[in-house]
């Protein structure tokens, strides 16, 4: 084992992220040390990067999708074993006590700690991360193409399952790394996918089609038909009156981000109707139990941009202007 690992640390919101040697962290009881096989780079690393969420940890490592090897157990990791691999998401710790908890809703938990945001993360050769906490990954996935499916996938996936069961036809906002996962999951159940992108963003709603999508526009238009539910992956808060104006009687606006800018006063009208209006906070082990297990059973293609290691402030500001279809991921160099 090295005595040194190279990471790409936040110093400060607001300034590009430094490449460091750093001494090689070494696993605590329960916990496990990983190889980083390689790293999604996710919106909320964005926020986290450009201060939009306030810092909990600084200097930090960010990067919550990583995928790699175990090399070390710490004390009492009996769960996982040395050489197995494995996906670390956001969720990185819960106190298993308060209420939240113990009716299986750790995403909630006040004293939750995510990775990449409280905990060191996945922008660097090794990482270490609580082995109750990591998600064995099926074989049929390399590291590369199952990075972005911790994350975009796992989020991406919990909000679907928000929606009512019977929902035939969705519309999807925001058509990124979170959206082109859950697309081909709606396909794989025999939905029908709306794609609604940036005003004029040919290019995105080109790709929304291309993995099945029905129709796919610009987020102003109003879609031919009418939608059952709506999941809203972009961060944008005037997006939500809009998507209630195209949900039917009864349906659902799904919003799936952590960070969303201010939503815009609305009447009445559109929320009438029973429709619902929900968010996303976080996801449990649950949630990657069945997300997985449904990974394994039908293929997803996890349309991965890779970039090596240091130049994650490259694949930052690529995300930032919305210069590419699918995931980055980041890459040991």
């Amino acid at each position: 084992m090295p005595d040194r690992m190279y990471a790409m640390v936040l110093e400060h919101p607001l300034r590009p992220l430094l490449g460091q040697w750093r001494p090689l962290p070494q696993p605590g009881p329960g916990q496990v040390l990983i190889r980083v096989g390689a790293c999604g780079v996710c919106r909320t690393d964005l926020h986290i990067a450009d201060g939009e969420l306030p810092p909990h940890k600084l200097p930090l490592i960010p990067g919550h999708e990583i995928a790699g090897t175990i090399v070390m157990a710490g004390d009492a990791a009996t769960s996982l074993r040395i050489g197995q691999r494995v996906g670390v998401p956001w969720l990185g710790h819960s106190c298993g006590r308060c209420d939240f908890c113990r009716r299986h809703r750790e995403n909630l938990c006040d004293q939750g700690k995510f990775t990449g945001y409280d905990l060191d993360g996945g922008y660097a050769q090794y990482a270490v991360a609580d082995a109750d906490y990591c998600i064995p990954l099926p074989d049929q996935y390399d590291d590369l193409h199952a990075a972005p499916l911790l994350c975009a996938g796992l989020i991406g996936f919990r909000a679907y399952s928000m929606m009512q069961a019977d929902a035939v036809r969705i519309g999807i906002y925001g058509f990124g790394a979170a959206a082109h996962i859950i697309a081909q999951v709606a396909r794989h159940d025999g939905r029908e996918v709306f794609a609604f992108t940036r005003d004029g963003d040919r290019r995105s709603q080109d790709f929304a089609r291309s993995l099945g999508a029905a129709w796919a526009g610009d987020a102003s238009q109003a879609p031919p038909a009418g939608i059952d539910a709506a999941l809203i992956f972009a961060p944008a808060g005037a997006l939500v009156p809009t998507a209630l104006g195209h949900v039917r009687k009864g349906g659902d606006v799904i919003c799936a981000g952590i960070h969303m800018s201010d939503i815009p006063s609305f009447p009445y009208s559109l929320l009438w109707g029973e429709r619902q209006l929900r968010s996303v906070a976080n996801l449990t082990r649950a949630d990657g139990t069945a997300f997985f297990r449904f990974a394994a059973a039908h293929p997803i293609d996890a349309r991965a941009v890779p970039f090596a290691l240091s130049r994650a402030n490259e694949a930052l500001d690529a995300l930032r202007r919305g210069a590419f279809d699918g995931a980055a991921v980041l890459v040991p160099d």
